[in-house]
């Protein structure tokens, strides 16, 4: 499997002494890659799929019917860090290519069913036929897992909600929801599904447009940061 990350260390007031100088701790600071994404485009039919282009797109399109997109990041938390550490923070950060209708709340919630990427490219929004083993509006995977609901299975409640525009990166701060999902994650790996990104759905010409892990320039694609405390010494 693809995993791509880094690891950085940053210094933390751990105690402070009777004499007020300060002692210092190391903070473990993981770096890590999206494994898989995907964008789900808005058909009928479930006939259309994005999962190996170099741009992912969430909100609703310029069509009249049938033009939202929403975004599916997963990452492979459980294979990069280590077990028993307690995640204490949480940072999704992508890069937006495009935002032409302006700015935009986008909010991620986790996803409650398995799903598959998919081989499909294509370099717009408007998709391209499905083959087996694409997410697609109806599919988890194409051609015989559907969603419960078409447009993807997830939460009721978000866990984070960012404003997202063009000429800076759209990043998801830490939340005590973002949090608890990533150590869901650490915790039982086999209920990670990663997160939908959804956007402003209401009207069209409001998608944005972000790099997908496929995007040839590595610095550009969707990256996840988090801190966390290793699990004590026995």
């Amino acid at each position: 499997m693809f995993r791509p990350m880094s690891v950085r260390f940053a210094l933390g007031i751990a105690v402070v002494t009777s004499g007020f100088t300060p002692a210092f701790a190391v903070v473990p600071v993981v770096v890590m890659s999206a494994d898989a994404d995907a964008t789900l485009i808005e058909d009928q039919g479930g006939g259309l799929a994005n999962g190996a282009g170099a741009a992912l797109f969430v909100g609703r399109t310029n069509q009249a019917e049938a033009g939202r997109r929403r975004a599916l990041l997963h990452f492979d938390v459980a294979g990069v860090l280590p077990a028993g550490a307690r995640i204490t923070g949480v940072e999704l950060e992508l890069t937006v290519m495009v935002a032409a209708g302006g700015e935009r709340k986008i909010a991620i919630y986790p996803v409650t069913t398995r799903w598959q990427e998919g081989p499909t490219t294509t370099a717009g929004g408007r998709g391209a036929a499905a083959t087996a083993g694409d997410a697609t509006w109806k599919h988890a995977a194409a051609p015989d897992q559907p969603w419960s609901a078409p447009g993807g299975d997830f939460t009721v409640a978000s866990s984070a909600v960012a404003t997202v525009g063009s000429g800076r990166p759209a990043v998801w701060s830490t939340t005590a929801a973002l949090v608890a999902d990533v150590q869901g994650w650490l915790d039982r790996p086999a209920d990670n599904f990663g997160w939908l990104l959804q956007g402003d759905e209401s009207q069209p010409q409001t998608a944005i447009a972000f790099a997908s892990r496929e995007t040839a320039k590595a610095a550009a694609r969707p990256h996840l940061t988090v801190t966390f405390e290793p699990e004590p010494d026995r």
